[in-house]
């Protein structure tokens, strides 16, 4: 339910090094194999468009799922921690704002995937003088974007609050929260851009420090926030804006510093690159930010069943990342697979690319609903819920977690339309999953089977819609192929 039925997401130990520059400096004396080396000289060929296509795949998904699943990993601990606090309705008030927040980060992900697919389209064309100017636009768009958006949603906070039914405690928690969040959106929307970037070249490794040290950053302070300095739930917010200053300086300097992949920001190169950029970015911002909305509503569902079903709700929107984090990364992975290879003119690798990517996707989600359906009783009670709060929990990763197979699919062909020049088909099939596949679905089977119903019937809405986007990806490669091959 709420971002864990609606997704994406969207929504990233101890370390034994001292320091971001040691971790980089251990990489550049071991570098990896491929990288550096054929994307850093203009000219050569893109490392995608060689190769096997299903071991990029599962390369580039295993290495951005360390660092996202770290994340995950630490997002799942904060919210144990906050259990600790024995109030319910300041687990409720995380979760009004973490769907707020959500809003905030679908739009940076859909910056982040213009700025990838641009970058990693011409390194596949062998142009990386404009590989860098992009990168370069791109990162003022989404300082400038991501701080517009802050400011608005913040000014619209009571309002938005107001419509998700907050109320009492858990509004003053969400309220707070994301006065201390919301501010340092502009870092996060950085740190994904340049994370993007490094996927784009290839660099999974330096893509996956980029998360990895930010949840490493949060598992550090949230103890000593929320506990040592007594800050609650406000400790776990302050965390979030210091792991995102983490995000964003590792990422800067994987992307300026190892690969060279910017220019100075250019106010002009912004300006003319801004067409393309837009053109790719506006349909995957309003792709993403069907997410969140609809969300919103399914919030709006659960919060009729008591501040018991919000809690539940908050649990699940930090397991289903943690259990589903390969997913999110894969269709952050495959992008710039399919994007290099259409920047080739490999038609053959596109298709063969999305279907190992589907494969991927519906293996590993099968795997971890079963592992989900059969743990069920121990997640359910290891926040020390009510035994209401439980039951809900375990209910959903007995039969809401079934959604998954067919949710997967869907994000493999989201990122397959977008990297392909289809980005409008992406908007039309997530919004079509977000309104007519989820909530006529959630709305009645609330109304005659409860909780319960709400829950099992969106599985069919998701069905229809992710098996339909597969069919349309496939078709969309096939008109490229023919536009290609047909006399100018």
């Amino acid at each position: 339910m709420g971002k864990s039925l609606i997704d994406e997401p969207a929504h990233p130990v101890k370390t034994q090094y001292k320091s971001v520059e040691s971790v980089f400096g251990m990489i550049e004396k071991n570098p990896q194999p491929d990288v550096g080396k054929t994307v850093s000289l203009q000219g050569e060929a893109g490392r995608f468009t060689v190769g096997s296509t299903m071991r990029h795949v599962v390369v580039m998904t295993a290495t951005g799922s360390v660092g996202l699943m770290a994340i995950f990993a630490v997002d799942f601990l904060s919210l144990f921690y906050i259990s600790l606090l024995k109030n319910e309705q300041i687990t409720a008030g995380v979760g009004y704002a973490t769907t707020v927040l959500f809003f905030a980060i679908s739009v940076n992900v859909g910056l982040m995937i213009a700025a990838s697919a641009l970058v990693a389209r011409a390194l596949g064309a062998r142009d990386r003088a404009r590989a860098r100017r992009v990168a370069s636009s791109a990162a003022v768009w989404l300082a400038g974007i991501a701080t517009v958006v802050s400011c608005i949603m913040l000014a619209l906070l009571p309002t938005i609050l107001d419509l998700l039914g907050a109320e009492g405690l858990s509004r003053k928690t969400a309220s707070e929260f994301l006065w201390i969040t919301l501010p340092a959106n502009f870092m996060m929307a950085l740190g994904m851009a340049f994370s993007g970037i490094l996927r784009s070249v290839g660099d999974a490794k330096r893509a996956m420090l980029v998360t990895l040290l930010g949840g490493v950053a949060t598992a550090m302070l949230d103890p000593l926030l929320i506990f040592g300095f007594g800050l609650g739930a406000n400790g776990a917010a302050l965390a979030t804006v210091m792991s995102r200053v983490v995000f964003c300086a590792v990422g800067w300097y994987g992307v300026v510093h190892i690969h060279d992949l910017m220019t100075r920001p250019s106010l002009e190169d912004a300006r003319k690159d801004g067409k393309a950029l837009m053109g790719i970015a506006a349909p995957a911002v309003m792709t993403n930010v069907a997410s969140p909305i609809a969300a919103g509503f399914m919030l709006s569902i659960v919060r009729q069943f008591g501040h018991e079903a919000v809690a539940a709700n908050t649990i699940i929107d930090r397991l289903i990342p943690l259990a589903f984090g390969v997913i999110f990364a894969l269709s952050a992975s495959v992008g710039p697979i399919l994007a290099q290879n259409l920047g080739a003119k490999r038609h053959d690798r596109v298709r063969q690319a999305l279907r190992d990517a589907l494969i991927f996707a519906c293996l590993y989600s099968l795997f971890a609903w079963l592992v989900l359906a059969f743990g069920r009783n121990a997640i359910s009670g290891l926040f020390g819920a009510s035994e209401k709060t439980a039951a809900y929990v375990s209910f959903f990763c007995l039969v809401g977690t079934a959604a998954w197979v067919f949710l997967a699919g869907l994000f493999v062909a989201n990122a397959a339309f977008n990297n392909l020049g289809f980005p409008l088909y992406s908007t039309l099939f997530n919004w079509g999953r977000a309104t007519l596949g989820t909530m006529p679905f959630a709305y009645f089977g609330a109304r005659f089977w409860g909780y319960e119903g709400a829950v099992g019937l969106v599985i069919i809405g998701w069905a229809l819609f992710g098996i339909s986007s597969i069919i349309v990806a496939f078709k969309a490669i096939a008109r490229l192929e023919r536009q290609s091959t047909s006399p100018s």
